[in-house]
């Protein structure tokens, strides 16, 4: 100990010195060796390029490799630094060389090793002196001590300048060769090998010789050192070189858009499916060219895995051109959700067991507190299974539903079921919330559809349970596991047998209302889909589902304009069956059992049977419909003898009565149903003599209750003709009509009267030959300048 005591004290100079260049030595290195920014890469899921954003110093450099192919290894080691795996950093005998070399000719040459290279890349290229080359000497042998040789070669390969704003081989190998590096053959990684020392020699006609050259001796010297055999050195001596940079590829552009905002200068490998994002692009292509004529710009389509919820297609807007917003990502924003939601509105009732899937719900005229909804058609059935109003996406019966299934209670729903984008309160929406008097987005929508779609997956796969956290956003980074939440018997939003009675309704193919021409549309496999129309045609959807695929399409004007024409079922619908026509085939949706229950029906009504229902049929239906109410439109009436009248004890023997059970509606839904329904039976009238009090026979049928009817301002004339109609069970017997105390006119058969009134409030009263009588206030008003 006192010995090596002695010697520090004989050497403390020396030791200090040592000691300070040791620390310079063992801190030279930067924390980051390289901080220049880095491109936005995206990729597909196997990993082939989709698209790629410059990075915000203007150049082309993707971000570090994750290794190096051999072809390019061999190649850049044989060309730069043959003895790379054997030096610390530096080879003496290269810098000897160089020296000697640079001494005896006017020529100049290096004797960096590849290593010294990344470190002169490091510091930006700093003039080369031989105080710049001493300290890229005494940083490479850190580098060689910190990274693996490996590690260096990578860390090359990724900074190494190509010519213009292209930095990097993964980079160059694309602009120069329209490949991914790993793909690169023996000449063309003999030409990215010798390239970055001559970048300049990439012109088109300018150096090419030059450049061969220099590609044809490596490839010699490859061949010399057995590194390839004579036939392929022969063919890639044959190999042409690049002419000029070639365009990164574009396949997916509002995607990589975005993921440069969200993930800036990464490389992100999607969940996108190549094969499926090509086919897409055509789609879209294909379907443009046929909308633009109509005016039609812009359109968007979105494909998610429904078990994963990844992103498998992802085209955010058509190849339209810049004056038409084809910068605008459609998926993400925004728009008027149309007849969209009214699936979930039918699975809200189903679940809560307010109602039986072909219950009848009426569609008659209606008016809300001021709110007149209106069918697409213009037209009413009366009552219609709730499934096939679901299916024509009928909207009147939609209003009315929502109505009574309660508005804030349908608010929260869509909430739980994660629908951020709906994101003002119940009451701003109204009940035109069901009609698209709200705003989503196709990502919100298409997530929410499949969800559904998985929620039933899930339940019947997986012992009739449920996951907490079922309806989550869906990625479009591969690998992603959503966070499902726990397993629960408890439904989070929709159960499992309300949702499989959605998915039978809507794969109905009878629309839009009242159309019948749907066979042109290819079933090549069955899908439970939905279109939907945004008030002034503004917004076309279609949304569909099968047990493995959610599919999304939206078709518009980015700028909002709408268009006579632009409908879900013109516009968006054919999309949807081109795409879901490029799916593999995935089967139908299972039947949840254990959520499901065998009810008796009526056949006619679709609601419970009771006692008077003659004809029934056992249906499995969702486990809450025990809760519904029994059939409220058959009942039982007493006839005479000949069955041709109905009768009371008051007017009739007793002995002589027959009970029978009928399936009658009230006059003013009977109104409506019996145009399309002509095997309808209306109630049989009474016996002459007997009281018509136990039942009404006259109803208006316009104006409803409570509506002001809006008269038009006729160049100036105080007073406009005004229309009264009244249903009658028995339509031949005359009706006298009085407004207020003023008789002013009769009908027969048609109950339908014109007549020309002033603005004001009156009493509608109307009375039959036999004495029958309804009224209602009335109000009629100018419509305002």
């Amino acid at each position: 100990m006192m010995l090596l005591i002695k010697i520090y004290k004989k050497h403390r100079i020396k030791f200090s010195v040592f000691a300070v260049v040791f620390l310079v030595w063992l801190f030279c290195l930067p924390k980051k060796l390289f901080t220049a920014p880095t491109s936005t890469v995206v990729t597909s899921s196997d990993n082939v390029l989709l698209g790629a954003r410059i990075a915000n110093d203007g150049h082309c450099r993707f971000p570090k490799m994750d290794s190096v192919p051999e072809r390019f290894k061999q190649s850049v080691l044989l060309f730069e630094d043959e003895y790379f795996y054997k030096h610390p950093g530096f080879n003496p005998i290269s810098i000897f060389n160089a020296i000697k070399h640079n001494l005896t000719q006017e020529s100049r040459r290096g004797g960096s090793t590849i290593t010294q290279q990344v470190i002169r890349l490091s510091r930006k290229n700093k003039n080369r002196t031989y105080l710049e080359k001493a300290i890229e000497i005494f940083m490479a042998t850190r580098l060689e001590f910190k990274y693996s040789k490996d590690e260096i070669l990578k860390l090359y390969a990724t900074h190494t300048p190509y010519g213009g704003n292209v930095v990097g081989l993964e980079t160059a190998s694309w602009r120069y060769f329209g490949i991914p590096a790993h793909e690169l053959s023996w000449g063309q990684a003999a030409t990215l090998s010798v390239l970055p020392n001559a970048p300049s020699l990439i012109f088109p006609g300018r150096n090419e010789s030059l450049l061969l050259k220099k590609r044809n001796r490596l490839l010699d010297k490859l061949l010399a050192k057995k590194i390839i055999d004579t036939i392929t050195h022969e063919l890639a001596l044959a190999e042409p070189l690049p002419i000029k940079p070639l365009k990164l590829p574009n396949y997916t552009p509002h995607l990589t858009e975005r993921i440069k905002k969200e993930h800036p200068g990464e490389r992100i490998i999607t969940s996108i499916n190549r094969t499926l994002q090509l086919r897409a692009n055509s789609i879209a292509t294909i379907h443009h060219n046929r909308l633009k004529s109509n005016e039609i710009h812009n359109l968007a389509i979105l494909v998610l895995d429904v078990e994963t919820r990844q992103v498998l297609t992802y085209v955010g807007n058509a190849p339209t051109e810049k004056s038409h917003g084809n910068y605008v990502d459609i998926i993400t924003k925004n728009r008027s959700t149309g007849s969209t939601l009214k699936p979930f509105l039918f699975a809200s009732l189903l679940h809560e067991g307010q109602l039986l899937p072909d219950a009848l719900v009426k569609d008659i005229p209606t008016i809300i507190n001021g709110y007149n909804p209106k069918n697409f058609n213009k037209k009413y059935s009366g009552v219609v299974p709730a499934s096939r109003a679901l299916s024509r996406s009928l909207n009147i019966p939609a209003v009315r539903l929502l109505r009574s299934y309660g508005l804030q209670k349908f608010y929260n729903k869509l909430q739980k079921a994660n629908l951020t984008s709906i994101d003002k309160s119940a009451n701003h929406y109204g009940l035109a919330l069901i009609l698209g008097g709200a705003e989503s987005s196709l990502w919100d929508v298409t997530k929410t559809y499949a969800s559904s779609a998985s929620v039933l997956n899930h339940f019947v796969e997986n012992s009739s349970t449920y996951r907490s956290n079922e309806f989550v956003a869906p990625s479009y980074i591969k690998g992603y596991k959503p966070a499902f939440g726990k397993e629960q018997f408890e439904a989070p939003v929709f159960n499992a047998g309300a949702i499989y009675h959605m998915t039978k309704a809507l794969q109905e193919v009878n629309r839009p209302e009242g159309g019948e021409n749907w066979q042109f549309f290819n079933e090549s496999q069955p899908i439970a889909w939905k279109t939907g129309t945004s008030f002034g045609f503004k917004d076309a959807w279609a949304v569909g589902i099968t047990p493995k695929y959610a599919i999304g399409i939206w078709a518009g004007n980015a700028d909002g304009e709408g268009r006579p024409g632009l409908t879900g079922i013109t516009a968006a619908a054919p999309i949807l069956f081109d795409m879901l026509d490029a799916l593999p085939k995935s089967g139908s949706f299972q039947k949840p059992f254990d959520d499901l229950v065998t009810l008796k029906t009526c056949k006619k009504s679709g609601y419970l049977a009771s006692s008077f229902c003659d004809e029934t049929e056992q249906k499995l239906q969702p486990i809450n419909g025990t809760k519904t109410q029994q059939c409220p439109y058959h009942q039982q009436i007493v006839l005479d003898k000949s069955e041709r009248f109905r009768v009371n004890s008051s007017c009739y023997p007793l002995e002589n009565m027959v009970y029978k059970n009928w399936f009658g509606l009230p006059t003013g839904i009977e109104y409506y149903y019996t145009s399309s329904n002509t095997t309808y039976k209306s109630l049989p009238p009474y016996l002459k003599g007997c009281s018509a009090l136990e039942h009404s026979l006259m109803e208006f049928v316009y104006p409803k209750k409570n509506e002001v009817v809006i008269l038009p301002r006729d160049l100036g004339n105080s007073s406009s003709e005004v229309i009264f109609k009244l249903a009658h069970q028995r339509p031949e017997t005359a009706v006298h009509w009085y407004l207020d105390e003023t008789y002013i006119g009769s009908t027969t058969d048609i109950h339908e009267l014109i007549y020309t009134a002033k603005p004001g409030q009156y009493l509608l009263t109307a009375v039959d030959e036999n004495g029958n009588r309804v009224q209602q206030g009335l109000k009629l008003q100018l419509t305002s300048k």
